[in-house]
């Protein structure tokens, strides 16, 4: 079927979210010659709560997505080659091969919303979705308007009115909350940082901005929690959760207002609700601290719309089409939701159970490598 003209008011896909999924999704769709329309509530460029860490499974992918002539994005931001996990007095050492990279939420987003303008997407910023109604086609209602479309993917994120209910704290009744922000440090470690403690853990990485000029441009790292809220609701007082990361934050100078988001919401994935696609963390949240989360938003939309083009091509009808994407969505991405919950467990076992565990993989190498590979 040929593409809906987008000057009709219609579209063969509506993508909510301009974020990473959204954006993969939208961009996918529209290189097969299909009417997208892309929606987003906020603005770009911004700041995100995020680890900012794309693990090298999605850097293929990434680049696909992005113009020729956006090189520089990827080209000169930081490698990530290994990991350090700072547990109970002990580090935890881990070889990152094929090397990840760390790209700000501020550039990443920004990037790929222009890309999915350059491909010929219908993109509109401070847009925000308030009812989508019908079977197909869908009737989407937005403060710009109304919109009709053939199918829609929802990549709102964790948290919106678009997302079914999921539980604001985890099983044993906690609430969480991430918070984020970039600071200056001299000659940061060339690797992911992890530091955990009772009610949380906060990563460390090097950090660069696209746009900051050469004159001005500093040594700097982000830095981002996710933490009990009863524990801590500010960086500050996440530094001071953990002897080694509090001597460290010291000689730190902030380079930006720091930004948080909760509650966390814990639930199933979910690919496929009420016949609209989902992607992202609308689809799944996975723990920050595995550093997948990116990967996993754009390896999810891209994935999504390429099922989607099977639909919007008359190959199949869009109940097989989403289907299809849940299978593969089961099969390719939610062992990683699984596995990341197991290792997320083992450190939160009660301390006399974690130690023997923690010096195992402090002397193994290898077998904490393996471990986080699983989680990729």
């Amino acid at each position: 079927m040929e593409a809906l003209n987008s000057g009709s008011g219609a579209y063969d896909l509506i993508v909510v979210g301009g974020g990473p999924a959204g954006a993969a999704a939208a961009i996918t769709a529209a290189r097969h010659g299909f009417a997208v329309l892309l929606l987003e509530r906020g603005q770009f460029p911004r700041q995100k709560v995020c680890g900012e860490f794309v693990s090298a499974e999605s850097l293929a992918l990434l680049q696909s997505l992005l113009p020729e002539g956006t090189d520089e994005l990827l080209g000169k931001a930081p490698r990530i080659r290994h990991g350090r996990l700072f547990v109970d007095g002990h580090v935890i050492r881990t070889s990152i091969e094929p090397a990840a990279v760390s790209i700000s939420r501020f550039d990443l987003d920004h990037a790929l919303w222009q890309a999915a303008i350059r491909t010929g997407v219908v993109a509109r910023l401070q847009t925000s979705v308030q009812t989508i109604e019908g079977r197909g086609p869908f009737r989407v209602g937005t403060s710009a308007g109304s919109f009709e479309t053939r199918t829609v993917l929802n990549a709102t994120g964790r948290w919106s009115n678009l997302n079914r209910g999921g539980e604001a704290q985890d099983a044993r009744g906690n609430k969480w909350l991430g918070v984020k922000a970039h600071f200056a440090e001299e000659l940061p470690a060339p690797s992911v940082d992890l530091y955990f403690f009772e009610g949380g853990y906060c990563g460390v990485q090097p950090a660069w901005l696209l746009r900051e000029s050469t004159e001005t441009r500093v040594s700097r790292v982000n830095v981002c929690a996710m933490v009990r809220a009863d524990v801590a609701s500010s960086l500050s007082e996440v530094f001071a959760q953990h002897p080694a990361l509090r001597e460290r934050s010291q000689q730190w100078q902030p380079l930006m207002e720091a930004v948080s988001t909760s509650p966390l919401v814990f639930r199933d994935p979910e690919p496929l609700h009420e016949e609209v696609f989902q992607a992202g963390d609308a689809a799944g949240f996975v723990d920050p601290f595995v550093g997948d989360g990116i990967s996993l938003a754009l390896r999810s939309g891209a994935t999504a719309a390429q099922h989607i083009v099977g639909y919007l091509r008359d190959e199949v009808t869009r109940e097989v089409a989403g289907l299809r994407y849940a299978q593969t969505y089961r099969q390719t991405l939610l062992p990683i939701f699984r596995n990341s919950a197991k290792l997320r467990r083992l450190f939160r076992l009660p301390r006399v159970m974690r130690i023997p565990i923690v010096q195992v993989l402090e002397q193994v190498p290898s077998l904490a490598s393996y471990l986080v590979r699983s989680t990729r």
